[in-house]
């Protein structure tokens, strides 16, 4: 590669050139062994890497000096002063030296040039051995006159605000204001030859080479800026550098300087500016009371603190609830003076893997006692600042022997516990601490603790409160699903709810199964839009009319109907009655206001007698059928709109599902996620239904474990309902002629076929209610009339005809001649009623029998 060229001259090959063997390099091991020798070296002493290698440093010494005239080495990071040296050939040398100690992890490689090690002259590595020391000096006869041009520039740029040095084309240092020796903790006597790599043993000396290199070769100015601790300093220190080139009066290139400008209150400032930006980004992502608190622990390690623990009040973490006076601890409150404080770890954090430093671990619960930092916090609700020395940190930790015990082995120099308050309440408290950071903890320090702990207290106590309420909602959802599923003998069921992951909230799924006249029953599966107490208390009222209107036997579109007009009416009565979101809180299309109500919904209703089917459907996903041969398929129900929009029909589609056919009904969110396809999840749906199982329990669990591939963002209802269908020798049916004459032969038939079935004992009852029945149907409504006995668990007697209009129970007067059948009807039944048909209505009245079940069609 070309050297630039500088007035004519490469650079790097005068007689300073970084590449000429001027700067004599050694390492000496921790037993005094000579590992590494530089050509430089070679030149000052004569000796060959071969001749003093593995040797012992001290044949070097012309005069061994005394051990009173040596300060403690091994205390020291470097050390500089005069050697008495002896050359091969007897000569006696008198050399400035600088030594750097190395310790493993300085990340030191001994810098650049003629280092020891160049051109394979070493045995190893200084970094390979603990304690290594690597001495530098300069050949002697290479060190430039001290009276020249760059001299003369150099008090030109003097300035007592800046640390300022001026280099020659060679690199070499030829002299630094008193700034600069004072950063470099050297005099110009001892700085005069070296380079900034023999100066610095550290990698930014490096950079600031290359950077001088290339102002000397383009001539645009170099800026960098680095934190480091100069050799001269007790503390690190921020440094912006400009390095720039400088010529002579005839344009001739003199050499390069150096301007360092301490910015370390800059560097800080915008350090602790980005870290709360990042802070506002990091903290608080989630409603989770762990999470946020880890967040915090995460964004203040390693560049706030070396070790963060994050402990709430133990009754927070028991679900307590923060009282009025913004306190909370036994009983709901902090203990009054001379009582320790009882925090629950939740979160902490560490510089070291596995974080050796704690003496708690996360959920564990420890005592505070009185006076020390964390409890003294709480109770001030101000941070405090402590250095481990002060009393208040060694009473506390006095009588914890662990406690001890770990600030000796890391340590630790200083700590702030700062209190986690949050709209009036204290949470809890965070506790910072240093050890491997050398500074301690500074006023600004404390304030930024101040700042990140209030970011996190507002978004832990969000968890908290979402917590509470998402408690509530699921207390308040599960006693408004199903507790048990009824008996009946329509179909067999299995159901399963899953509630969605904690950051979207309970939702407002549900299903139902609902016993109708007729052995019927009614199969449901609604979901209401959003997330929380709303969705789940809209939830209820909904399942409550659901089950009022299927009790008045109304068809599945008509049901739908009504149900949307009360939807509607509910997002009327909601309007304006929006909750104001928490401070932090983040509102999503998955958690509407108050007043946007809606909800799709799902009806089917089946007879186990005619084994027909009739579904209808507002929004809501298709239904899947099984078939008894295993082949899956999904109803083409007509797709009716969701509840609440209005003025739009609903259409109910009527099939025929053979005996132990398998009904499926779910709610969106078994099939729908942010990250999948929903015809993936169908997909998945129907291959699940078809797999064979041993029950419908356990069919259910196996649709919940191949569909769904990740915890839900939705809640998911599942409903499978097997059917069944009643032995034809368990239903019989009599046309009855409209004639008042009739009513005695219906009397018989339905006698009759009582003994048959041997329900003798319901003769009585059933003899009444058949005669009141038939009776009123021959009087007040149309042909064709027709008798029907069920023996499903109960009797039922129905009679249906041509007329819409239902007849109603009233109470007659004493003189009275009619008027009292249905009274009497009610009274000999458990419960009567009528429901529309097709093509007129049906009146049926039920009766307690024997509960032995009914034999099934096979």
């Amino acid at each position: 590669m070309e050297r630039p060229v500088i007035g004519g001259q490469a650079v790097g090959t005068g007689p300073y050139a970084p590449g000429g063997a001027l700067t004599a390099r050694a390492t000496v091991d921790a037993h005094g062994t000579v590992t590494g020798w530089s050509e430089g070296a070679e030149r000052l002493l004569g000796y060959a890497p071969a001749q003093i290698l593995g040797r012992p440093a001290v044949s070097l010494l012309a005069e061994e000096p005394a051990a009173s005239d040596l300060p403690p080495l091994a205390e020291l990071p470097r050390w500089h002063g005069t050697l008495a040296l002896r050359h091969r050939d007897g000569r006696r040398l008198e050399a400035r030296v600088l030594a750097h100690h190395r310790t493993p992890g300085d990340g030191a490689d001994g810098g650049t040039g003629d280092g020891a090690g160049a051109d394979g002259r070493t045995d190893g590595g200084a970094d390979d051995t603990a304690g290594d020391w690597l001495l530098v000096t300069t050949v002697t006869g290479s060190r430039p006159r001290p009276d020249d041009e760059l001299l003369v520039r150099l008090g030109l740029l003097d300035s007592p605000c800046c640390a300022t040095s001026v280099y020659d084309t060679d690199l070499r240092f030829r002299g630094s204001n008193r700034s600069g020796q004072g950063a470099l903790g050297l005099s110009n006597d001892d700085l005069r030859g070296l380079r900034m790599t023999d100066v610095l043993d550290a990698p930014v000396a490096e950079e600031i080479e290359r950077r001088m290199l290339r102002a000397l070769e383009t001539g645009e100015p170099q800026y960098m800026e680095n934190h480091a601790r100069a050799p001269g300093e007790s503390r690190d220190h921020a440094w912006s550098v400009d390095l720039y080139r400088l010529q002579g009066p005839d344009g001739r290139v003199l050499g390069v300087a150096s301007t360092g400008h301490d910015m370390t209150d800059h560097y800080w400032a915008r350090k602790r500016l980005q870290l709360i930006a990042e802070a506002g980004k990091r903290i608080g992502t989630t409603l989770d009371v762990t999470r946020t608190a880890q967040e915090l622990a995460d964004v203040a390690v390693p560049d706030l603190a070396d070790f963060i623990s994050v402990d709430l009040l133990a009754s927070l973490g028991d679900g307590g609830t923060p009282d009025a006076a913004g306190a909370v601890g036994e009983n709901g409150r902090l203990p009054g003076a001379g009582r320790s404080l009882v925090l629950r770890r939740i979160a902490h954090q560490s510089v070291n893997p596995g974080v050796p430093e704690a003496v708690v671990e996360p959920g564990g619960v420890d005592t505070y006692p009185v006076g020390s930092p964390p409890a003294e916090s709480l109770r001030s609700g101000q941070a405090v600042l402590y250095q481990v020395t002060e009393p208040a940190v060694t009473e506390w930790v006095a009588e914890d022997p662990l406690r001890t015990s770990r600030i000796r082995e890391f340590g630790f120099h200083s700590m702030m516990a700062v209190p986690l308050s949050a709209r009036g309440t204290t949470l809890g408290v965070a506790v910072f601490a240093r050890h491997r950071h050398p500074e301690p903890f500074q006023r600004d320090d404390l304030m930024l603790a101040e700042e990140l702990a209030a970011r996190a207290a507002v978004s832990i106590d969000n968890a908290l409160r979402y917590t509470r309420e998402r408690a509530t909602a699921v207390t308040l959802q599960r006693s408004l699903l199903p507790q048990s599923l009824p008996e009946q003998v329509a179909v067999e069921v299995a159901s399963r709810y899953l509630p969605a992951g904690a950051r979207a909230g309970v939702g407002g799924d549900w299903f139902d199964v609902i016993p109708l006249s007729g052995a019927r029953v009614a199969l449901v599966v609604g979901d209401v839009v959003g997330h929380g107490i709303h969705a789940s208390a809209t939830m209820g009222r909904l399942r409550t009319a659901v089950r009022t209107l299927a009790d008045i036997d109304l068809p599945p579109d008509e049901l739908l109907t009504h149900l949307d007009d009360l939807v509607a009416r509910l997002a009327t009565e909601g309007e304006g009655t929006a909750r104001t979101p928490l401070e932090g809180e983040t509102t999503t299309s998955e958690a509407p206001a108050a007043g946007d109500v809606g909800a799709t919904c799902l009806y089917a209703v089946y007879d186990p007698v005619s084994r027909r089917c009739t579904l209808a459907r507002a929004g809501h996903p298709l239904p899947a059928v099984v078939s008894p041969d295993g082949t899956v398929e999904l109803l083409d129900l007509p797709a009716g709109p969701p509840l609440g929009l209005g003025g739009l029909p609903f259409e109910a589609l009527e099939t025929e599902l053979p005996e132990r056919s398998l009904l499926a009904l779910y709610t969106d969110g078994l099939i729908e996620s942010r990250d999948d396809d929903v015809d993936d999840g169908v997909s998945r749906l129907r291959r699940a239904l078809a797999t064979p199982a041993a029950s419908l329990d356990v069919l259910c669990d196996t649709v919940l474990g191949a569909v769904l591939l990740q915890r839900p963002t939705d809640d998911v209802a599942l409903l499978i309902a097997r059917t069944r269908a009643l032995s034809a020798d368990r239903v019989a049916a009599w046309e009855v002629a409209p004639d008042p004459s009739a009513v005695a032969e219906a009397r018989k038939n339905a006698l009759g076929r009582l003994e048959s079935w041997g329900l003798t004992d319901a003769a009585f009852a059933t003899e009444l209610v058949v005669s009141e029945l038939v009776t009123n149907a021959i009087r007040h409504a149309e042909p064709p009339i027709q008798l029907r006995l069920i023996h499903d668990r109960s009797l039922i007697c129905e009679v249906s005809d041509a007329s819409s209009t239902a007849p109603h129970m009233r109470r007659a007067r004493t003189f009275d001649e009619g008027g009292r059948g249905l009274l009497l009807v009610a009274q000999l039944t458990q419960r009567w009623g009528t429901r529309p048909t097709a093509t007129g209505k049906t009146i049926w009245a039920e009766q307690t029998i024997d509960p032995v079940r009914p034999p099934l069609a096979v």
